[in-house]
């Protein structure tokens, strides 16, 4: 869902200015975000192709110059802006000890909750914050309290491994049994769809189903809101993995009807490692437990979902920048521009057989992740050694996957500082590396 054009601002200096009352960085000495103007007239697909226009925004981060680095999917960068107001923010908490933690950040992490709420779509009370995707979503797993012994829960093959570990765990935790599924290659909408449909007429006794809306593995984007609908038809719970999606993809949570979500802010967001948040529709909160029992919230209070320790918070108070860097872009800008970079090079080896592309050509499939096999190398070895060549012979950065049923690959991923001649660097590096490890 495109953000409308009255919320987005001509340049991040100026939306700095009107997000600095409810920064949480406001109450210290703040570094301005540079000017980054969007070009004007221009639609999104435009603005995409726009090097001299992404040449401004790469200027915005500080890069190494050893390698091209097309591993982008493990956690995302800190443009400039948010890694100066981390710093502030780590001198912040170090200065003002358990003051802050005990009299400012409560106040300001509401700010931060009502922001994120306000942007993903959701009410306040629905959301929750966490310290990564990965905390969100096993707190949702764990917690779920709909499964009795004889009850089903179901898990695709290109799910995250922490969140099919969790699943897994519900079969001594709840006595439940577990249905492990494979998604298809090629994975086209349909043939996804299809894949679900059959799974859930089939197992007509599974009651909770675990969704990645964007996988790590191979970076295919599911049709979310369409297997939700199905699964909810069936009287299956969804959670949704969402830590790849959001920031990464145009939506908003109620573009995907989901009742259970968990979101990274330290991938496509650009905030730093250690954050992130949980989403509960509020008609459903029961069906979580409360975490470890609780009692520092209400059990009525979202808040009880989750508990963490005393956290590091500079990571959290950083968090209104990477949304003001996030929204002077715009969510479809974003994704016109990494789903542009990706057609780059997967188009540079379209004519290659022996290059599989794991991700449809529809757009509505994919963003910025995709991965690729080489024919006959589906080995964890063989992927591990085409990742290893790519960075030795050509320095491109990239990670060797496993978990799809057909084999490994390697995930390709770049960012929004990336340049097209990286990508084009990469696709005929790839193609090079084809001829060398081809069987």
């Amino acid at each position: 869902m495109a953000i409308p054009r009255r919320h987005l601002f001509a340049t991040m200096g100026a939306l700095a200015s009107v997000a600095g009352a409810t920064s949480a960085c406001a109450a210290t000495p703040r570094t301005e975000l540079a000017s980054m103007t969007l070009p004007q007239g221009k639609d999104p697909a435009q603005t995409a192709a726009d090097e001299s226009f992404w040449k401004s925004v790469a200027q915005q981060y500080t890069l190494t110059d050893d390698f091209v680095n097309l591993e982008n999917g493990y956690y995302g960068i800190m443009p400039d802006p948010v890694r100066r107001a981390f710093h502030n923010n780590v001198d912040r908490l170090n200065e003002q000890n358990s003051h802050l933690l005990r009299k400012t950040y409560k106040p300001e992490s509401e700010q931060i909750r009502e922001r994120i709420a306000s942007l993903v779509g959701a009410r306040t009370e629905e959301i929750a914050l966490t310290q990564s995707g990965t905390e969100a979503l096993q707190n949702l797993i764990s917690g779920y309290n709909q499964l009795h012994p004889g009850d089903s829960v179901m898990y695709a093959d290109l799910d995250y491994p922490d969140m099919v570990d969790a699943m897994d765990w519900l079969r001594d935790r709840r006595g439940v049994e577990v249905v492990p599924i494979a998604l298809p290659e090629p994975a086209t909408q349909q043939a996804v769809l299809d894949t679900y449909a059959a799974a859930l007429r089939n197992h007509p006794t599974v009651k909770l189903l675990l969704l990645s809306h964007v996988n790590n593995r191979t970076g295919l984007a599911t049709p979310a809101r369409e297997i939700i609908a199905m699964a909810r038809a069936h009287g299956v719970d969804v959670i949704l993995d969402a830590a790849h999606s959001w920031g990464q993809l145009d939506f908003t949570i109620n573009d995907l009807d989901a009742d259970f979500a968990g979101f990274s802010l330290h991938k496509w967001i650009g905030a730093p490692l250690g954050t992130g948040f949980l989403y509960i529709r509020r008609t459903r909160l029961d069906a979580i437990d409360r975490t470890f029992a609780d009692e520092s919230h209400p059990e009525t209070d979202i808040r009880s979902r989750v508990v963490s320790g005393t956290r590091d918070v500079a990571g959290m108070l950083s968090v209104p920048t990477a949304l003001d860097f996030h929204q002077a872009l715009g969510s479809t800008v974003k994704q016109a521009r990494l789903r542009y970079l990706r057609d780059r090079w997967v188009s540079a080896v379209a004519d290659r057989t022996d290059i599989q592309i794991l991700t449809p050509q529809e757009p509505s499939m994919y963003g910025a992740i995709t991965s690729f096999r080489i024919a006959g190398r589906t080995s964890k070895e063989d992927n591990e050694a085409i990742a290893k060549y790519l960075f030795d012979k050509h320095r491109i950065f990239t990670v060797a996957r496993e978990g799809p049923a057909r084999g490994s690959c390697v995930r390709v991923t770049p960012a929004l500082f990336t340049t097209l001649d990286h990508v084009d660097r990469f696709g005929s590096a790839l193609r090079e590396t084809a001829d060398r490890f081809r069987t």
